[in-house]
């Protein structure tokens, strides 16, 4: 509890993604079987490099590996995700970054509401990449005049979870009984629900339209569609799915294997094929509805604009034309990306990623002699470690989108980037991940200037 005998939003955090994890676990049983996996493959690393894991635990990020995770939910109007901004404000979580995936093929554009400062990420980073549906890209208008009606029709909150959002902003905070409430009754929102809100021929001309479309129309709220867990490997995560039998995809998106992870890599298994009832007559219709899969993620070093350019033009090259479906792609990837440096220092020092400064453990006052940091730094004076990259890559999240909505849809919507009005539906401006991430590299390196200024004044003493 804080001083004002409120819970802390890191806490509410904690409690609504332990909540989550439960309930996805029983909706999705193999999601049990990738923490299995994460687990695994994470302790192995671990015990194999005694050096990465006091390095975690020296930059604070051990405790949060096994409680990391992102989910991601899509929601249908500006009410909706303004009111979900809403929500996830209490437990902490602020939009951050804009990424149209129209271009890609899926009519949606997303934030991710996360932490933004280094203590509430050390302490629990659950993210949630959450999409909005584009009405607007539904060409057929009698189509999306029934979409438009349908999400009109549907409530995703519980009145008495609107009721503690409102709470929360009047009084600055809830206290344990009330976010313990808050935590239950936000739940709902993010459950299955196996019968929908529309009959099946209503429900075929959706999906033919773009099955993500009928995902969200279709039903009374945004299940949670994947929630993801963090591993050290993804290499290893990825051929232990294919070894336990898991259906998972045959290519890992985003970067290739390095010596020093950049950015997101991501994998998943497919989409399950689940059991609906549409609202056919008095007792309804059966039927299957693909949406939910379970996905694994590996964080790199965060990018600088110079580095993300670097990357961004190295995997078009690799992409061409057929995209990560060519036969070749992890090969030419591998290839292409030996053109981008691998090792820290010369990330470092040639501004391609963001860093974390400290004072070496070993650090004596009368080492000082020089006030240059890559001097200080080759003296073992001050240490520099990469601020871990906390956000996500549209290629990427369109590459498992349409992966787990049937591998062979696609679309070519126009780049119809529109960040102004997405921001006017979410009711804020969404954050710059770059200057989150330059913020967090100052304040180290403002850290350490001031404790080598009062080291020197107290030795001077």
């Amino acid at each position: 509890m804080t001083e004002n005998d409120f819970m802390s939003e890191h806490d509410i955090r904690t409690a609504f993604f332990q909540a989550m994890s439960q309930m996805y676990r029983t909706e999705v049983p193999l999601y049990g079987d990738l923490l299995d996996i994460v687990d695994d493959v994470n302790g192995k690393v671990l015990a194999g490099s005694p050096d990465l894991e006091l390095d975690l635990r020296r930059r604070g990020e051990l405790d949060r590996l096994g409680q990391e995770r992102h989910g991601a939910i899509r929601v249908g109007t500006a009410a909706e995700l303004s009111m979900m901004r809403r929500v996830f404000a209490v437990m902490g979580m602020h939009p951050v970054g804009y990424y149209d995936l129209s271009v890609a093929g899926v009519p949606v554009h997303s934030t991710a509401f996360r932490p933004v400062k280094l203590e509430g990420l050390n302490r629990n980073p659950f993210r949630v990449f959450t999409s909005l549906l584009r009405l607007e890209l539904i060409d057929d208008h009698a189509l999306r005049a029934e979409a438009t009606k349908l999400l009109s029709q549907r409530k995703i909150f519980t009145d008495r979870a609107i009721a503690l959002v409102e709470q929360f902003e009047r009084d600055g905070g809830l206290d344990g009984e009330s976010a313990t409430e808050f935590v239950r009754e936000v739940l709902e929102t993010f459950r299955w629900h196996s019968d929908t809100v529309v009959d099946s021929e209503t429900y075929e001309k959706l999906h033919d339209v773009h099955r993500l479309i009928a995902d969200v129309a279709c039903f009374r709220g945004p299940h949670i569609n994947h929630l993801t867990p963090r591993t050290l490997d993804i290499d290893a995560a990825q051929e232990e799915m294919q070894a336990r039998g898991i259906n998972a995809k045959d290519v890992i998106e985003g970067p290739p294997r390095r010596e020093v992870p950049i950015l997101l890599r991501q994998t998943s298994f497919k989409a399950l094929e689940e059991e609906v009832r549409f609202n056919d007559g008095a007792n309804g219709v059966m039927g299957t509805h693909t949406a939910r899969f379970g996905e694994i993620e590996q964080r790199g070093l965060a990018l600088t604009p110079k580095g993300r350019a670097l990357y961004d033009t190295l995997l078009d090259a690799a992409r061409g034309e057929e995209g990560s479906q060519a036969h070749n792609y992890e090969q030419r990837l591998q290839e292409v990306f030996a053109r981008f440096p691998d090792d820290l220092n010369t990330l470092r020092q040639e501004g391609l990623g963001y860093f974390n400064y400290r004072l070496a453990d070993s650090f004596k006052p009368d080492r000082i002699g020089v006030s240059d940091l890559e001097a200080l730094i080759a003296g073992g004076v001050v240490e520099a470690s990469p601020v871990i990259y906390e956000d996500f890559l549209p290629v990427s999240a369109a590459g498992v989108f349409q992966s787990n909505l049937g591998g062979t849809e696609q679309r070519s919507y126009s780049a119809t980037e529109a960040q102004a009005d997405f921001e006017k539906a979410l009711g804020a401006n969404v954050a710059d991940p770059f200057t989150l991430y330059e913020a967090m590299e100052a304040a180290s390196m403002a850290s350490v200037r001031a404790a080598l200024g009062a080291a020197t004044a107290s030795d001077k003493r």
